[in-house]
Formats: C-alpha cells, sequence, structure tokens
C-alpha cells in the first residue's frame, strides 16, 4: 500500500513538474511575438493611427466642398412703424401716404448653393488633404519602424545581460573553487595566509560582480516592458537567438534600398508635392468665383409664415452668382511668391533627408561590418582564455604557479567572454539599426 502510494505522489509530482515547465516554456516570448505586443500597446503608433483617422476626415471634408450646400435661417423683424409710400397731394386721395408692409415680419428660407467654377481650388484642397493622408500613413510606419528597432534592441540588451550574469556567476564558482584548493593548501603548510587571503579577496569581488550582473538584467527587463507597455514589475523570459548570422548586403544595395524604402523619404517627396499644390491654391485667387443658388422663402406677419396682405406667402428664384476681386494691392501675387519660397525649401528638405538616409545607411553599415570583425576576434580570445585559465590551474595544483596566477588568467577569461558576449550583441543591434536605417520591416530582414 505505501510503495502505491510512493508510485502515486511521484507520478503527480512528475506531472505537475512537466506542465509547470511547459507553461513556462509557453510564457516564454521571442522577438516576433515581443514585436506584435509593442505596435499593439504603443502610445506613438495609436497616436500615427489616429492621425490617420483625421486625415481621412479632412479628405472627406474637402470632398463635401464639391456638393451642394444648403442653408436655411428663419427671421424676426420689427418695424418702429409700418412700411408705407408717401403720395403727393393733389386732392384725389385722402390720405398722404399708404401702408406697404407690414409692423412684424416673420421670414423663412431655404439657399441651395453648387460652386460651378472656383479657380480650382476645390480640387486642389481635395488633392492636398489626399497628399495629407498619404503622409499621415507613412508617419504611422514611421513610427512602427522606431518601435520595431527599439524592441530589437532591448530584447538583445536582455539576452546580452544575461550572459554577462552567466559569465559572472561562472567566474563567482570557478573563484570559490579555486578558495577551496587554497584553504585546503593552507591547512596542511604548503601555502601562506596571504594567497589564501587573495584568494578571498578575489572571491568577494566575483560575488559583487554577479550582483552588478543581476541588476543589469533587471534593469534591462524594465526597460523591455516599459517598450512593451506593460508594467515595469512584469516578469520576462525570451527566447535566446543571440547568435551571428552572417548578411551578404554591400553598402550600394543597402542606400539603394534605404531610397525606395525608408518613409522619411517618401514624406518629404510628398512634401514637394504639397508645396507645389499649395501654389495652385494660392493662383485660384486670380480666377473670378461662379456659383449657382436656389432659394425658397416663406414670409408672414405671424409666427406661423402665412403671408401678408402686402405679399404671397412664398416665393423662390434662381439666379448665377459671379464673383471677382481683381485688384488687391499685390495680395494674391505675394501670396504665389511666398509659396513658391516654401516649395524651394521642401526641395532643399528632400536633399537633405536623403543626405541624412545616407550617412545614416552608412554608419549602420560600418557598425555592422566593424561588430562583426570583433566576434571573430572574441570568439578566438576565448578559447585561448580559457586554455590559459586551465593550464594556470593545473600548475598551482601542482605548485608552480601562483595564486595571482590563476586570478589573472580567470579575470581574463571573463573579459574575454564578456567581449565575446558583446561583440555579439552589438552586432544583433546593429542589424536591427541598418534594417531600420534602410526601412525594413521584421518580416523582411536583412540577409
Amino acid at each position: 500500500m505505501q510503495t502505491k502510494f510512493q508510485l502515486v505522489v511521484l507520478i503527480s509530482l512528475f506531472l505537475w513538474t512537466t506542465v509547470t515547465n511547459a507553461q513556462e516554456q509557453a510564457e516564454a516570448l521571442n522577438l516576433e511575438q515581443s514585436i506584435a505586443i509593442a505596435l499593439q500597446q504603443s502610445a506613438f503608433v495609436h497616436s500615427a493611427q489616429q492621425e490617420i483617422q483625421r486625415a481621412d476626415f479632412r479628405q472627406k471634408e474637402a470632398r463635401a466642398d464639391f456638393f451642394p450646400k444648403v442653408k436655411t435661417g428663419y427671421n424676426f423683424t420689427q418695424l418702429n412703424e409700418p412700411s408705407y409710400t408717401k403720395i403727393p397731394d393733389t386732392g384725389l386721395f385722402p390720405l398722404d401716404r399708404i401702408t406697404v408692409g407690414p409692423l412684424h415680419t416673420y421670414v423663412w428660407n431655404i439657399t441651395i448653393e453648387q460652386p460651378l467654377f472656383t479657380g480650382w481650388l476645390l480640387t486642389t484642397n481635395y488633392k492636398l488633404a489626399k497628399l495629407g493622408f498619404d503622409i499621415a500613413k507613412l508617419q504611422e510606419m514611421r513610427a512602427k519602424l522606431d518601435l520595431i528597432r527599439q524592441v530589437k534592441e532591448d530584447y538583445f540588451s536582455i539576452l546580452k545581460t544575461e550572459k554577462i550574469l552567466e559569465v559572472a556567476t561562472q567566474a563567482e564558482e570557478q573563484v570559490a573553487e579555486h578558495v577551496k584548493v587554497a584553504q585546503a593548501f593552507f591547512e596542511v603548510g604548503i601555502i601562506p595566509k596571504n594567497d589564501l587571503l587573495q584568494a578571498e579577496v578575489e572571491l568577494a569581488q566575483r560575488e559583487q560582480d554577479v550582483i552588478r550582473a543581476e541588476n543589469g538584467v533587471a534593469l534591462a527587463k524594465s526597460k523591455f516592458n516599459t517598450t512593451l507597455r506593460r508594467d515595469i514589475n512584469t516578469p520576462v523570459k525570451i527566447i535566446d537567438i543571440l547568435t551571428y548570422n552572417p548578411s551578404n548586403l554591400n553598402l550600394d544595395n543597402c542606400l539603394q534600398k534605404a531610397y525606395c524604402n525608408r518613409p522619411e523619404m517618401k514624406e518629404a517627396e510628398l512634401k514637394v508635392e504639397e508645396a507645389q499644390k499649395q501654389i495652385e491654391v494660392a493662383k485660384s485667387q486670380f480666377y473670378p468665383g461662379l456659383a449657382l443658388k436656389l432659394n425658397y422663402e416663406k414670409q408672414g406677419d405671424t409666427y406661423d409664415i402665412h403671408g401678408t396682405k402686402f405679399r404671397d406667402e412664398e416665393s423662390w428664384s434662381v439666379l448665377t452668382s459671379f464673383s471677382w476681386t481683381p485688384w488687391e494691392w499685390g495680395k494674391t501675387y505675394y501670396s504665389v511668391k511666398e509659396n513658391q519660397v516654401r516649395l524651394i525649401q521642401a526641395e532643399d528638405m528632400l536633399i537633405q533627408v536623403r543626405d541624412a538616409i545616407a550617412l545614416e545607411v552608412k554608419d549602420a553599415y560600418l557598425k555592422l561590418r566593424e561588430t562583426e570583425k570583433n566576434i571573430a576576434v572574441a570568439e578566438a580570445a576565448v578559447v585561448q582564455a580559457e586554455e590559459n585559465f586551465r593550464l594556470n590551474e593545473q600548475r598551482y595544483k601542482e605548485q608552480v604557479a601562483t595564486t595571482t596566477d590563476v586570478m589573472d588568467a580567470q579575470t581574463l577569461l571573463t573579459q574575454a567572454k564578456t567581449n565575446y558576449y558583446n561583440a555579439l550583441s552589438d552586432y544583433n543591434i546593429a542589424r536591427a539599426q541598418l534594417e531600420r536605417a534602410m526601412g525594413i520591416t521584421l518580416s523582411e530582414g536583412v540577409e
């Protein structure tokens, strides 16, 4: 009976451990999931999406100007005395004036106005609104690219700090093992007290390194949570992808992709087109305006408007309105000139944006190549440092090396491993920065 009970307990413990490990594994985020969460939660992306909606409303607002406008009004007029017409004194009429209007007048009217020609103002304003919509979409893309780059940087920063924590922990364990050997040697009188003290001091230093590394991991995870707009203390577990994947890009291809993909480049081009449209808006004031109006009116001397004895209750009219301001002391001329200057500025800005993109791409490309070379150098240094540490440990056990030799070798090993993981992390972050400089999303990647 007791054996069966123990077996049930062991099976339950195994199942519980399996489920717990599966849950922990399921909770670990990969880079794609992290980016998806950030894009969904980001206030910057949300604000950019709201700007798209606002631009869409502006576009619809500009389109509405093409259609007839309906206006209505209700007016009340109180005179000090009824309207009248004077009659010359000829002796034929007993009165010297005749009343021609009521004392109180109530008027309700509806006016329908259809613009016929505005000097292409309405068409140009609609095109401007459409350009604003396109620019808003580019700004959303820019916000997403910036966020994706930030998530990648934070993701690889976590992996780097975790690797550095592993290195620090391993160094602490190695020094602790050395302290045990030194303690044994001291107890049998092989080494003096100061050699043991030196090893113990070195162990205390390694313990402090572990504490600093733990804080580095905690800070990196807090920054990651902030980017994903989660609580800063939310536990973070991510998939380890801190590897070296060589890229075969050359600088010219990177530049061409950046010129084609970067939303900043496309936005600057649209700004030039927008400035051209603003010139057309200013020139529209040179032309006359033409509109068709239909007016319907009801009039009466009571609030319910049923006419008066002087006028019929209803009336309507159709008219064509022509308006033109041929002279305003050069106001329209100078407005056109002002917008022509804005066009020149927009064209200059396009050149500046192109130059800035080229510099950003080259800087990111050179950093990628630099970190790529550092990985190979750091990897070779780790192999050499491990062998150096192993030899010095063996020599110390044979008492042909000192504690200082072992600690120096261990310090070199720790530094070599730290340099390797820094180079590996810097390489992946440089890839992320190059992808952003090229305007490439996660799905496209850098090959």
